[in-house]
């Protein structure tokens, strides 16, 4: 078979496509003051139909028409950093990504590799420890992204793992949230469908959304894995800015499962505030207690300088990320507490987890090799949340 997007016979359709049959709704946790037309977000009908749609539910905004203007170089009027970075949480670009999908190649660390697609770029949340805000894409032009090329993903997913030949899991997360902008889209609705039908093809998705509701009417045949980020609500209070509740990511966490989703967590990043220890005790044990969990990963901060920059902006340098953060940087090039501290946040957390769940499946994300032995995870090396 030729890797023609219109001969894929392992689908109901010939060819994935854009939404083109539901009602947008506004996102709880988006306000949108602009919206940007880049290159290529309205070259065909059904492009032009859908960007439409979502336009029109936001009036109030100013559209401005950029169609030479790559997504990536929209620029906005803030100079300030801090200015920026607010504008762009508000501030909605539709265009295209041709490069959306990737093989991740971490170095310095265990992480396993894996594929990933692209969307969305970005997200509207304002965590303040977020590491995508030190990457030179975002840094330069932070603003919230729909690419509109969402089928020509698909068929370039379906083409790789019909040349892999075996089930691969392509994620969802790795450079924004993957439903966030899901009751804008319903990008849902295209790709749990396709991921359903394909032989090879499966999906993680990580969130910190409560939408949904769309999931919970589509037929994935456990081909989709939802994975929720948590943290307890005394550190979401400090550091998670227009963001769902805890409590509202578990009540979702606890309606995916009841439609037979596979459900993961990731607590990331630890963050040792004063008094800890209660602290991420008793979230572990409302987590472990609510939700059958298929798999939990644990993760500390690993950021980037600019990250780190801007969270020093909002926080003040005395914050109690950075006043733990060691001196220097990580071989893989990020900034994380001493060995010893991330060793005695993992050992307390894996400990409360075993005891109500011995056989729960526990990694570590973004991790060193000591670090897995320290916390005697070392048989689960890739076992960790974005692969199978």
């Amino acid at each position: 078979m030729k890797n023609n997007l219109h001969q894929i016979s392992f689908f109901k359709s010939s060819t994935p496509a854009l939404p083109n049959d539901y009602d947008p709704t506004r996102p709880g946790h988006f306000q949108v003051s602009r919206i940007y037309l880049a290159k290529n977000s309205t070259t065909t009908i059904e492009r032009r139909t859908f960007v439409e749609r979502i336009c029109n539910l936001y009036p109030e905004a100013e559209i401005i028409k950029c169609y030479d203007t790559p997504h990536n170089r929209i620029q906005l009027p803030e100079n300030d950093m801090l200015a920026l970075h607010r504008a762009g949480k508000s501030t909605l670009v539709f265009g295209e990504l041709k490069s959306a999908v990737r093989f991740s190649e971490e170095a310095g660390n265990t992480c396993p590799n894996y594929w990933h697609f692209s969307p969305y770029g970005f997200c509207p949340y304002g965590c303040k420890y977020c590491y995508l805000a030190g990457t030179q894409g975002v840094k330069f032009s932070p603003t919230v992204k729909i690419y509109v090329n969402l089928p020509e993903m698909l068929g370039e997913i379906d083409i790789i793992t019909r040349r892999l030949g075996r089930p691969t899991a392509f994620y969802l997360g790795k450079l924004q949230d993957a439903l966030a902008l899901d009751p804008l889209t319903a990008y849902s609705t295209v790709m749990v469908p396709f991921f359903a039908e394909h032989p090879y093809a499966r999906m993680t998705l990580l969130t910190k959304s409560a939408d949904v509701d769309r999931l919970l009417k589509l037929e994935h045949k456990g081909h989709t894995i939802l994975s929720w980020s948590v943290n307890p609500p005394e550190v979401a209070r400090i550091f998670e800015e227009n963001v769902p509740g805890v409590e509202e990511r578990v009540a979702s966490m606890l309606k995916a499962a009841s439609a037979g989703y596979p459900v993961r967590a990731v607590m990331m990043p630890i963050i040792p505030i004063e008094g800890w220890q209660k602290i991420y005790a008793e979230v572990t044990r409302y987590l472990i207690k609510s939700v059958p969990l298929q798999r939990f990963t644990l993760g500390g901060i690993c950021s980037y300088k600019a990250a780190r920059a801007l969270m020093e902006s909002k926080l003040g340098s005395r914050n109690p990320v950075s006043t733990n953060i060691q001196k220097g940087v990580s071989p893989d090039g990020r900034s994380r507490y001493p060995a010893s501290l991330r060793a005695e946040m993992y050992n307390y957390i894996v400990n409360i987890a075993r005891d109500i769940c011995p056989d729960l499946k526990i990694a570590l994300c973004l991790e060193e090799e000591t670090l897995w032995k320290n916390c005697g995870l070392e048989n689960n090396r890739g076992r960790c949340n974005c692969v199978l």
